[in-house]
């Protein structure tokens, strides 16, 4: 199946350094989050990763299970490039929605808001099936709709939770207090919970 936004166009991004996305570090919230877990053997999957600041952070405090996933092969070269210390069959360059695996926690940063909304309910079932039983997913989601066509596509609480609630229990999505300076206002913090 071809889907819109494919491996060439995303590889593209990164030669022509179009990647408005990439903070240059962590993303405040995930940090905070992360920095909230204790046990650090949890198997944590960070799709559409990119310069993956998340999993380098993650990896810094002790999660040794942590994998990183992109369609691109560009960031996860440097990324390996930059941490040689990463285990390299952490890392996948491949489609998501190829992708198999069984995971405590999937990170959302950035990734959903890249997909075109066509493909929302498919991430929902993918990243259903890549956790494990009271596994989450939890990250941060845009609260603002974008007029350019895309991407990034944003969205509102209202939208996300008519995917969401579906599949998961919610334990929480709402607005983010520590989005960086640029996004104040337009970001919500969430997690899911898969409880069957």
């Amino acid at each position: 199946m071809t889907r819109p936004f494919d491996e060439n166009y995303w590889t593209n991004r990164y030669h022509e350094k179009l990647t408005g996305w990439d903070i240059g570090f962590v993303s405040p919230p995930i940090k905070q989050y992360l920095d909230q877990i204790s046990e650090k053997s949890k198997t944590i999957l960070i799709p559409g990763a990119g310069n993956a600041y998340e999993a380098a952070y993650a990896y810094e405090i002790g999660f040794k299970n942590i994998h990183i996933l992109d369609f691109s092969r560009i960031p996860i070269g440097k990324f390996l490039n930059r941490h040689p210390e990463f285990p390299s069959s952490q890392a996948h360059v491949e489609d998501f929605f190829s992708h198999q695996g069984n995971y405590d926690l999937i990170l959302e940063q950035t990734f959903f808001c890249a997909l075109h909304p066509s493909l929302r309910q498919s991430y929902v079932e993918k990243t259903h099936s890549l956790l494990k039983k009271g596994g989450k997913l939890a990250g941060v989601l845009f609260d603002y709709y974008f007029p350019s066509d895309g991407p990034p596509f944003g969205g509102d609480r209202a939208s996300y939770l008519h995917y969401f609630e579906k599949s998961f229990e919610v334990v929480t999505m709402q607005p983010c207090y520590n989005s960086i300076p640029e996004r104040t206002g337009m970001e919500l913090f969430f997690v899911v919970k898969k409880i069957r």
